[in-house]
């Protein structure tokens, strides 16, 4: 009998350890296996920084690269560097026990030498808007917090619902999505802001390309008579690339006044304020719906 009492609370620290293990796959294939939920995180995007914070984590990041500048309290992370280039040494010195990196913007490069390092990485890559959910459920898993991440998830899931099913019926406007002027450059179909032009009842002019950033000419542009050009400033006022346009009276969005502007933290960034800048862009788009039939 007191063998067999022994025996439990040994059976169940077994037992607990076992059940801590955290398993997740991620974007590369690889699967990340913790033996603890990580508290000392590097992140190597802004937009992953943003999303820790959305399910309660930015406290745990000890270090992170320029421009994770959302919300205020992520300014105060010490830096590494930029999404491109880090200083490796600097990252060892913090000790993470979880590096999450970004597949698209990360050099496959950086991130091969991480695993060199030996250090416990998760390559991050949202490539639809309900993706993003999924993210913010995994970080909630890597962090031990499964409940806040699913929590964020589900507030992001309903509110792209209601999005959809306000817009998914509305007439089609074209648009031009302008991301730089020079050269000119937009959004591909595969594109996460494509998507969110068609979550809009919008059709992105360039949707036909796979290029995720393709540049074009200002001919195919006018060619395409775009009824609505959006582009990304961080201004209140509007742009002067995007007035601009207004040297082509002959396209529909300029002779309907359809120019329109975004902050680009709102739709470039793979985050839940990306449905806040999409409810801007609905916004403008049934604008462009109302100028076109008056």
């Amino acid at each position: 009998m007191t063998i067999r009492l022994r025996l439990i609370p040994a059976l169940f620290l077994l037992s607990t350890l076992c059940q801590a293990e955290i398993v997740v796959p991620d974007h590369t294939g690889q699967t990340l296996r913790l033996t603890k939920p990580a508290v000392r995180i590097v992140s190597l995007a802004p937009h992953i920084t943003e999303n820790l914070f959305a399910i309660g984590a930015g406290g745990r990041i000890v270090a992170t690269v320029d421009f994770s500048d959302y919300p205020p309290a992520a300014q105060k992370i010490p830096r590494l560097g930029n999404h491109t280039r880090i200083d490796l040494e600097a990252l060892l010195t913090y000790q993470p026990d979880l590096v999450i990196a970004w597949k698209d913007g990360n050099p496959p490069a950086l991130i091969d030498q991480l695993r060199t390092l030996g250090l416990p990485i998760y390559v991050s890559q949202s490539v639809h808007i309900e993706s993003l959910a999924d993210e913010l459920e995994r970080y909630g898993q890597l962090t031990g917090q499964p409940r806040a991440g699913d929590d964020a998830a589900r507030r992001f899931r309903q509110r792209l619902a209601g999005l959809n099913s306000r817009y998914a019926k509305k007439p089609t406007v074209r648009v031009f999505y302008e991301i730089w002027n020079q050269p000119l450059m937009t959004v591909g179909g595969t594109q996460i802001i494509s998507e969110a032009i068609r979550l809009c009842g919008g059709e992105n002019i360039f949707g036909h390309l796979r290029t995720l950033v393709p540049t074009v000419s200002i001919e195919s542009v006018l060619a395409a008579k775009p009824e609505a050009i959006v582009t990304a400033d961080p201004s209140d006022s509007q742009p002067q690339w995007l007035n601009a346009w207004k040297q082509w009276p002959q396209l529909p969005a300029v002779a309907r006044g359809n120019l329109f502007h975004i902050h680009p933290d709102l739709m470039q960034r793979h985050t839940p304020r990306l449905l806040e800048g999409a409810e801007q862009l609905c916004t403008q788009l049934d604008e462009a719906r109302r100028r076109t039939h008056e």
